[in-house]
């Protein structure tokens, strides 16, 4: 089975929303999926409160001992897929392992009508801001299934 990262910033808000949503949705497809981020701190965290909470709203949840993660160079080439939240993401993290370019992906290309787009921040933001990135992410996680089943997302 395949393995997935999602990467977002600082790794305590976007990703590990789609790290819980992905292991709730898309589960049967990678034996492994993580999140992390470009500029996590090396210490590692806990997830974002909101994000926290934003998780419960919607029925979803991280696992207890989650902490935050920085992605290093190295561990890209263990990801069959890698899908980042922002473009610039995309380009920090092809930077970082020019070999692995094509596993390397913008999470809402798997969303037709969002594609090229990047998943907002909602650090910054309401409650209703992580609310809306979970719908994003639960669609992402639909055309990631969608894909692959139609085939046209080859996984290991």
């Amino acid at each position: 089975m395949a393995s997935l990262l999602l990467v977002c910033t600082a790794n305590i808000c976007r990703s590990p929303m789609a790290e819980a949503i992905f292991k709730a949705r898309a589960g049967q497809l990678f034996q492994t999926i993580r999140s992390a981020g470009v500029h996590a701190s090396p210490r590692g965290g806990p997830v974002d409160a909101r994000a926290a909470a934003a998780l419960g709203r919607h029925d979803y949840a991280l696992e207890r001992r989650w902490r935050s993660h920085r992605v290093q160079a190295e561990e890209l080439g263990r990801y069959d897929l890698v899908l980042a939240m922002e473009a610039d993401h995309v380009k920090a993290l092809r930077e970082q392992a020019p070999q692995q370019q094509d596993r390397i992906r913008l999470l809402l290309d798997f969303v037709p009508e969002l594609a090229g787009q990047d998943v907002p921040d909602p650090y910054f933001s309401s409650a209703q801001g992580f609310d809306a990135v979970i719908k994003m992410i639960e669609r992402a996680a639909q055309g990631v299934h969608s894909a692959a089943r139609d085939g046209a997302l080859r996984l290991a």
